[in-house]
């Protein structure tokens, strides 16, 4: 069973999330500001959060700050703010999706799948297995980690799971399309923007020379290839 923390300081959309979160078997943790909702993430450790980003005593990109300071459980944020640039400083802050109000139970209830589907590890991997090696840096699928120059580097989780749906299919090409809506969702299909921007954050991160990508290769106008 998944425990969920829902944070939004609108109690009907509060009262709405829980009734049909508990009724698909998840337990249910409830904030109505920034304060509260970090100290039941800390006390309570959910599987995901739902987190509104209008919140009485802080904006909530500060309360994704602050829970991806300790820990990599997803955050889906249920938002009304639909600029793209809002969006951007939501998933660069570390959210792992974006949903806007007014939205579909359905659909957000589709997408924490995703978000919690990701963050699982491979049941059943053996040790040592899903290490893929290359000449600048090493990811390791099952502990959720790269490491470059004989250290970790810190992904914000919409990078890392970027980065695992392309070395889970090293050689091949992987469409805009596909990791589009395996990274950010169903619903999404053309912003090629999100990608560009975070193929650059990683080339720049992962890539020894980030200009002249050697493993992160950009197909013009199909997608991206990973080459170890």
């Amino acid at each position: 069973m998944h425990r969920v923390l829902v944070v939004d300081d609108e109690p009907q959309i509060v009262r709405a999330l829980v009734i049909n979160l508990k009724a698909r078997k998840y337990e249910v943790d409830a904030a109505h500001d920034g304060a509260t909702a970090l100290r039941l993430a800390a006390d309570r450790h959910p599987d995901a959060v739902v987190l509104d980003l209008g919140l009485p005593d802080m904006d909530g990109v500060d309360v994704i700050h602050g829970i991806r300071g300790w820990t990599r459980v997803p955050i889906l944020v249920l938002s009304a703010r639909q600029t793209s640039d809002e969006k951007v400083e939501a998933l660069d802050a570390g959210a792992d999706d974006y949903v806007t109000k007014p939205f579909g139970m359905d659909e957000l209830l589709a997408r924490l799948r995703a978000a919690v589907r990701r963050a699982e590890p491979p049941a059943g991997m053996p040790e040592g297995a899903g290490v893929i090696e290359t000449r600048t840096f090493t990811v390791d699928l099952a502990a959720k980690k790269v490491h470059r120059d004989g250290g970790d580097v810190r992904l914000t989780p919409t990078e890392w799971h970027l980065l695992e749906v392309l070395v889970r299919s090293p050689g091949r090409l992987v469409s805009q399309k596909q990791l589009l809506r395996e990274v950010w969702g169903p619903s999404y299909g053309t912003e090629t923007n999100y990608l560009r921007v975070y193929m650059a954050q990683l080339r720049r991160k992962l890539e020894a020379d980030p200009s002249h990508p050697r493993h992160f290769v950009t197909e013009a106008g199909m997608g991206y290839r990973f080459e170890t």
